[in-house]
C-alpha cells in the first residue's frame, strides 16, 4: 500500500474555516475512488512561521491508484483549496510506501 501524505500549515486567521472545509474536502478526495481511507492529524510542533500544521494521510491500494489520482483528480482538487485559502496555507506532499505494519503481541493495561 501507499500513503499520500499532505502536510499543511494554515494561518490561524482561517484555521477554523479550513478545518470545517476539510470535513468536505477529504470525502471529495476519497470519493475519487483512488484511496481506501484517510487520517487527519495535527502536527504537534510550534511553528516558527506561526499557524497550525496538519497532516492528511490518504491510503492507496497501489502505486497505480496513486498515479491515476495525480492524472485524473489532483489538479482540480488542489486548485479548489488554493482558490479558497490562497496564501493563508502552505502545503507539501510526500509519498510513502508501506513496507510492513507491526502490532503488539500483548496489550498493556
Amino acid at each position: 500500500m501507499y500513503i499520500y501524505n499532505v502536510t499543511i500549515n494554515i494561518d490561524e486567521t482561517v484555521h477554523e474555516e479550513w478545518l470545517t472545509w476539510m470535513e468536505l474536502h477529504i470525502p471529495d478526495v476519497l470519493n475519487t475512488g483512488k484511496f481506501l481511507s484517510a487520517k487527519l492529524t495535527e502536527v504537534l510542533v510550534d511553528e516558527e512561521m506561526g499557524g497550525k500544521t496538519y497532516s492528511v494521510q490518504y491510503t492507496a491500494r497501489s502505486k497505480e491508484y496513486l498515479q491515476a489520482y495525480y492524472k485524473e483528480d489532483a489538479d482540480k482538487l488542489q486548485i479548489e483549496s488554493l482558490k479558497k485559502f490562497g496564501d493563508k496555507m502552505l502545503a507539501f506532499r510526500t509519498e510513502l510506501k508501506l513496507i510492513k505494519e507491526f502490532y503488539p503481541t500483548k496489550l498493556g493495561n
